[in-house]
């Protein structure tokens, strides 16, 4: 009967979910909106339909939902990402979320609720909602504009960030209270974990599936890999984390795997399935009665949330240095919450912080953001068109100056990358030592009194014990004793440069690493003897410092750990940069090179004018590879075609060329019909000793018969952009070519 019971409950919750789906997608709405009006109307709340009959059924699936939610974010995540997303995306991430933190437990306190209850709003209203978001760019075609790059970036700080606040939020709850010791501890515990999960994860999975790839199928994966996922989830929950701590985590570790992408193409229907369970149960807890009596906090946090949101969001891109307009137009859109809200309210619930009025003002509020979002993207053009002429000429020459510099990151110096390196090798090495006292403190340690008590005497127990520990982290200790090979280049070229200064800080830095390695052994020494003064334990410890100090030479197993992690830890790059040389390398050579829609203006100075009259790669430095004229398509114009008013051209070319090129060419409508995505992409192949063009030149290929036209060509350390007719292919050469998908798949 329970078997029954759990079957209706989710035959109910999906066939609602289904037909609420299709309503909402005919009105072009968030299908999230749709999960939590079809809970709704399947709530104890609303008798009009069928309702769920176990409710804690549904809140296990839903459970398992948000799971799957956090899994899939940590293989969009990648912790490479969070590193490339510029300091404009972090700044403002920064400036948001601890604004909206404050003003959130601020204004909790005005409405009458509890610390630990103002804590958790100011959590739910920090986080923008990255689903909504996506949705209203698709919708309004702004996807290639460059405030949006800023605010996807912000998206992925403001998801790291949450994790880290979701762990707070708990410790917190548990502690009840805020307490700067246990919070201070809890913080490091979770850095241990984060690391500690990191660097092992790192360390065997990429080598576990690069050895048995032949052997993983489609089936085999995705099981292995939930394993995985759940296995994570079992070991943060023992340790005191939050089960979605342990799926973000997870699902991060494996996005740094080849099969990456291939895993969130095999979980993303489960994930889509179990998220909308999950969504249908936030509905579920939506009580209109409440929402009527609550009507005025509802109100209020909404406005809140939309200006406050709106504003720090502003402050923050503003603060990183980039202009007026760009930082309005990226402000606008972060003006929301949605499910990490319900996440943080689940949490906040199932802790007993939160009273049960406090759910559904959550979902009210997010439900009116989202209805709001596109409006107030659009609202960003207008609203700076009619401030701008408002402002002091003095302000806006000061604002003029502080985003010249656009991004504020600056080059770094040898001696700051010295310190970088030495403080990141030094954190690593540490983490991985202490997790090996620790494992031995716990399993191996008591194993060897329990056999040995009795037989042997306990100073020679401490001895084997300490013995045991330190030789199984000689590896660790060295790592840190030992200077990498990178820090030795950096370093002899500080020391070249013969500042007393620096010497006297490799000399610290040298002092630091010594002290960290004889605290280790010392701590080992001390948990196993109980005390630091014996002439034992400096017996012991003048030993093993001395065994450190003359094998450095020769002990080479930290480097080979060290090359096999990093080796794993860029094996996705290198993979795909086999795999496709363009996107690998994009980022490093034309990191801002892409495919621009262009609306061609009827008052464009160039409208009429042939091609060949215009020269678009002597003036502009740019490629047109098709042109949509009503319901005709050109691929690839020769120089006598002609440019018309509302022509679709599709440009290539840098994000400045683009952007200069539009401001003569582009109309600005935003309903104007979107035009087709995907039909013309970049791709790029290596020229072999095989290959039927080597030795001919560009004329003598077919390159534009078959629909595909040559961008650029890199040849060691040269590179030909737009090269002519004449330009004749050697072995080696990195081809860049434009052009359909499958022209190119068939040409290539």
């Amino acid at each position: 009967m329970h078997e029954l019971t759990l079957v209706n409950d989710l035959a109910l919750i999906l066939v609602s979910a289904g037909v609420m789906t299709l309503i909402f997608r005919r009105f072009k709405q968030p299908l999230v909106l749709g999960y939590i009006v079809a809970g709704f109307l399947i709530s104890p709340y609303f008798d009009l339909f069928p309702t769920v009959v176990s409710e804690n059924n549904v809140a296990e699936w839903a459970e398992i939902g948000v799971i799957f939610l956090l899994f899939a974010l940590g293989l969009e995540f990648s912790f490479k990402k969070m590193f490339n997303v510029g300091a404009a995306a972090s700044i403002t991430a920064i400036t948001e979320m601890a604004a909206m933190l404050c003003i959130g437990f601020f204004v909790g306190h005005l409405l009458g609720w509890t610390t630990l209850e103002s804590i958790f709003l100011g959590g739910m209203l920090a986080m923008s909602s990255t689903t909504i978001i996506i949705k209203a760019f698709e919708d309004l075609k702004l996807r290639n504009q460059k405030f949006t790059n800023i605010v996807f970036g912000t998206l992925i700080i403001e998801d790291i960030l949450g994790i880290l606040m979701m762990v707070m939020l708990s410790t917190i709850a548990v502690s009840k209270g805020v307490a700067g010791g246990e919070m201070g501890l809890g913080l490091l515990k979770l850095s241990f974990f984060l690391i500690l999960c990191f660097l092992i994860g790192i360390y065997i999975l990429p080598t576990f599936f690069r050895q048995f790839r032949n052997w993983l199928n489609d089936e085999t994966l995705m099981v292995i890999s939930i394993g995985l996922c759940f296995g994570l989830v079992a070991l943060a929950t023992h340790f005191g984390f939050s089960a979605a701590l342990g799926a973000f985590i997870m699902g991060s570790i494996l996005a740094e795997t080849i099969e990456g992408a291939h895993i969130e193409h095999l979980t993303k229907n489960i994930k889509d399935f179990f998220g909308a369970v999950f969504f249908v149960s936030v509905g579920m807890m939506v009580n209109p009665h409440t929402l009527a009596e609550y009507w005025l906090p509802i109100l209020i946090l909404t406005l809140v949330t939309i200006f406050g949101k709106t504003f720090f969001s502003f402050l923050g891109v503003l603060l990183s240095g980039q202009p007026l307009k760009v930082s309005m137009q990226a402000g606008f859109s972060l003006a929301q919450i949605g499910e990490f809200a319900f996440i943080i309210a689940t949490l906040g619930y199932t802790l007993g912080v939160m009273r049960e009025f406090i759910y559904p003002i959550i979902v009210a509020i997010s439900v009116i953001t989202t209805f709001t979002t596109p409006y107030f993207v659009r609202l960003a053009n207008p609203f700076y068109d009619w401030l701008n002429p408002k402002l002091p000429w003095r302000f806006k020459t000061f604002l003029d100056n502080y985003s010249s510099g656009g991004d504020i990151a600056k080059d770094e110096s040898h001696w700051k990358k010295f310190v970088k390196r030495y403080l990141i090798n030094a954190l690593i090495y540490s983490v991985l030592s202490i997790a090996v006292v620790l494992c031995f403190t716990h399993f191996v340690c008591p194993f060897v009194v329990r056999e040995f008590s009795g037989h042997l005497p306990d100073l020679l127990i401490g001895l084997i014990n300490s013995l045991l520990t330190i030789i199984a982290m000689i590896p660790f200790l060295m790592g840190l004793v030992v200077v990498s090979r990178k820090n030795r280049e950096i370093a002899a070229k500080l020391i070249a440069d013969g500042h007393s200064a620096t010497r006297r800080g490799l000399t610290a830095l040298t002092i630091l690493r010594l002290f960290l390695a004889t605290f280790f052994v010392m701590l080992v020494l001390f948990i196993n003897f109980k005390t630091t003064s014996s002439w034992l334990t400096i017996l012991l410890l003048s030993a093993i410092m001395g065994f450190l100090f003359l094998a450095h030479k020769n002990f080479k197993a930290h480097w080979i750990m060290e090359d096999h992690f990093l080796s794993n830890l860029l094996q996705k790059e290198e993979y795909e940069r086999q795999k496709s040389p363009l996107r690998s390398s994009i980022n490093s050579q034309l990191s801002d090179i892409h495919l621009a829609k262009i609306i061609v203006s009827p008052d464009a100075p160039l409208v009429g004018k042939r091609l060949r009259e215009i020269d678009l790669r002597k003036n502009y430095n740019v490629n047109i590879v098709k042109i949509i004229r009503g319901h005709k398509e050109i691929y690839f114009p020769g120089g006598d075609d002609f440019i018309y008013p509302s022509d679709h051209l599709t440009a290539i070319g840098t994000d400045e060329q683009i952007s200069s090129f539009s401001q003569i060419m582009e109309i600005e409508n935003m309903d104007e019909p979107q035009i087709q995505k995907g039909d013309v992409e970049l791709s790029s192949f290596v020229i072999k000793e095989d290959s039927p063009i080597l030795g001919k030149d560009l004329m003598q290929t077919e390159f534009r018969s078959s629909g595909c036209m040559v961008i650029k060509v890199d040849r060691g350390e040269e590179t030909f952009t737009n090269p002519d007719g004449a330009f004749i292919f050697a072995e080696g050469d990195l081809v860049w070519i434009a052009g359909e998908r499958e022209k190119i798949q068939q040409f290539v």
